[in-house]
């Protein structure tokens, strides 16, 4: 666990420093070169210091021990960090529309931007590839919902700045300046449509939903493994911050000792964790076989994976 969170500061530190760089070149260049399209991509790579800044001090959170308030410890502080992202996305990409709406309101005459404005865009299209890939993989590797979440950002970003350089391309063969306030203005509703899919995301994980289906069969397959458990059921899989926490039912002989069931649940805990990573605990209740109750509300069996 100290792993994974020790690279999540990393990571977040490279983000920080690797957007500053192309924020402070874009804006710069933006401006200089008249160009409102890179002046956008610019504030939008800004968000992501703020981004990577949340991240840094959310991942210093989960590092905390529990303790009585917390007894699950701090690792949910990933989801709350990562719906603080989507509303920082959410935020830049409004206001950037909203100015953006101003200008065609205002209907000012706007030059035509100077060719440093594509380089700088091809410098910026590179840059958030190598930023988005490196976020991706200890977010894939640490599980962090955080730093995926920033990866998607990033990624999104690349698209974004292609967008800009195709606007640009057009503007000095058409001699149209406005398509740079148009790009502008389609850029600032791809990072609305960002912020709305990482806030929905992080709704899931609030709401305890598991977003991987394919765990429930890993889950089952382990237990079959497993010799004297039967009939796992009730199964039950969420998240806490980026691991995962899973209570299930077991059926075992019921003339069996409570330490020779103990030794069976045992097996079962480790055969579930050799099969997926990141689990944070498991619980797991003993029934005598055959065992009915009259109502079993939540948690799913082998038969519900046909519905899933």
């Amino acid at each position: 666990m100290e792993n994974h969170i020790g690279s999540i500061i990393k990571a977040s530190w490279v983000g920080v420093l690797g957007n500053a760089l192309l924020s402070v070149l874009k804006i710069v260049v933006g401006i200089l070169s008249g160009s409102l399209a890179v002046v956008a991509d610019g504030i939008d790579s800004a968000s992501d210091i703020l981004t990577s800044l949340i991240i840094l001090f959310t991942a210093r959170i989960m590092k905390r021990p529990p303790d009585i308030k917390y007894p699950y410890g701090y690792l949910k502080a990933d989801t709350i960090a990562t719906k603080a992202l989507a509303f920082v996305i959410l935020f830049a990409g409004a206001q950037l529309a909203i100015s953006t709406i101003r200008n065609f309101m205002l209907g000012e005459e706007r030059g035509m931007p100077r060719m440093i404005a594509i380089y700088v865009t091809l410098i910026s299209i590179a840059g958030k590839f190598l930023l988005a890939r490196h976020q991706l993989r200890i977010g894939k590797r640490s599980n962090s919902e955080m730093l995926k979440a920033n990866a998607r950002n990033m990624q999104n970003d690349v698209m974004i700045s292609i967008s800009v350089l195709v606007g640009l391309t057009f503007t000095f063969i058409l001699k149209m300046p406005i398509l740079d306030s148009v790009t502008a203005l389609i850029v600032s509703v791809w990072i609305l449509k960002v912020g709305f899919q990482i806030f929905m995301q992080t709704n899931r994980d609030l709401m305890d939903a598991n977003t991987e289906p394919e765990l429930y069969s890993k889950v089952f397959a382990a237990v079959d493994r497993v010799e004297g458990a039967g009939n796992p059921h009730r199964l039950r899989i969420r998240k806490i911050g980026n691991y995962l926490m899973i209570v299930l039912d077991i059926e075992v002989d019921g003339s069996l000792s409570t330490l020779e069931s103990h030794k069976i649940c045992v097996a079962v805990e480790n055969s579930i964790r050799s099969d997926i990573e990141n689990v944070f605990d498991i619980m797991i209740h003993i029934e005598p076989e055959g065992f009915k109750h009259i109502e079993e509300v939540y948690g799913l069996s082998p038969s519900d994976l046909d519905t899933i």
